[in-house]
């Protein structure tokens, strides 16, 4: 009998000592999950994902919303997705001028095709850090190839804006040499691009259709090459300027080093402008 009433005391004992550790209040299964959500939301590797389409092009819909998927939810441990949407002009035929083509952006996606060995082009088309392609509408390689592209290592790029009356002033700061591939030449570029635009298409493949897109290319500038010998810190600044149409509370700066061999991607940074 006493051996049971010394079991039963035990018992309670330890469900008090779990009441404390869990209170109602759920205070420490919260503290837990914010120890959990720290080391996911420690530093992330800027991966440069860019998407080759066209409001021409019917198939090309479902890559637009990946690329916002990913833009948005970020959905991949460790990875900051930097999106890019390059909308190619060769689909203007077909019925319907895609009013975000340039025949920039088709140029871009062609000296890729040559990089990659391809016959030609193609959308809806990714590239993730100017290392690997595939169809864009294909989620499980998209997370593939961001999760290889993290374990990458890649140079800080520092950027800074400052806002004036008439314009804002971009600078960037490189503090340690990409490591680029001997005998290529790491180019920067900026890209300066806007979310949140829909297009009602009313001819073409996509007649009829809403659309909406994230991270749609603007304005391309190539900002200079970067030499790794000749300093151990690279440094620039440029003055930009703006549409009246975009919407600066959408738009973002977009700076990168590539190979211009290679096409790899070195490092990546972006900078929204709705907080300046």
């Amino acid at each position: 009998m006493k051996l049971l009433l010394v079991l039963a005391m035990v018992m309670v004992a330890l469900l008090m000592m779990f009441a404390g550790n869990s209170s109602p209040d759920g205070s420490a299964s919260q503290d837990g999950a914010s120890a959990a959500n720290s080391v996911a939301a420690g530093p992330r590797t800027p991966v440069l994902v860019e998407l080759f389409t066209s409001e021409g092009c019917s198939s090309c819909p479902p890559a637009d919303a990946l690329l916002t998927l990913l833009d948005q939810a970020q959905p991949v441990p460790a990875a900051e997705v930097i999106a890019l949407e390059w909308h190619v002009d060769y689909w203007n035929y077909i019925g319907w001028r895609d009013p975000f083509s340039s025949a920039d952006y088709s140029a871009r996606q062609s000296a890729y095709a040559s990089s990659f060995g391809l016959n030609g082009v193609y959308t809806p088309q990714m590239v993730v850090d100017g290392r690997t392609e595939f169809v864009g509408s294909s989620e499980a390689r998209v997370r593939s190839a961001i999760s290889r592209s993290v374990t990458s290592a890649k140079p800080v790029i520092e950027l800074g804006l400052a806002q004036a009356s008439s314009a804002d002033k971009l600078s960037v700061r490189i503090p340690a040499p990409p490591n680029a591939s001997s005998g290529d030449t790491p180019e920067l570029f900026l890209a300066l691009t806007e979310s949140g635009l829909r297009s009602s298409v009313t001819r073409g493949e996509n007649r009829g259709r809403q659309l909406e897109h994230t991270g749609v290319v603007r304005e391309f500038l190539l900002l200079g090459s970067v030499n790794p010998s000749a300093s151990p810190a690279f440094a620039t600044e440029t003055v930009l300027k703006f549409n009246p149409a975009w919407q600066r509370a959408n738009l973002r700066a977009v700076v990168f080093v590539q190979e211009r061999n290679s096409r790899r991607v070195l490092s990546a940074a972006q900078i929204p402008f709705a907080s300046h």
